[in-house]
């Protein structure tokens, strides 16, 4: 069996260009199935967190690939990270 506390410990890492991603932040369940829907990574933040912080990054289940002993493999194609976005500012 697996615990949720075990989960959140876990490096997650993009599989489609080796990214990390965080650690899990928090976790979508689907109470009438009893099942976790997603899981929740934190954005990236900018300078000191003073001056906002990018969305949260949900990752839905059916994306996670494998849950290994110290990381999480999910496969996000379409995943942009905000930082890398605005290289001309």
């Amino acid at each position: 069996m697996l615990k949720i506390s075990d989960l959140r410990m876990r490096e997650v890492i993009n599989i489609v260009d080796g990214r990390r991603l965080g650690e899990i932040k928090d976790i979508e369940l689907d109470l009438e199935r009893g099942r976790i829907k997603s899981i929740i990574l934190p954005g990236t933040g900018s300078f000191f967190k003073f001056f906002g912080r990018n969305e949260d990054i949900v990752v839905p289940w059916d994306r996670i690939k494998k849950l290994g002993i110290d990381v999480i493999l999910v496969e996000m194609h379409n995943f942009t990270d905000p930082k890398h976005e605005d290289k001309n500012c």
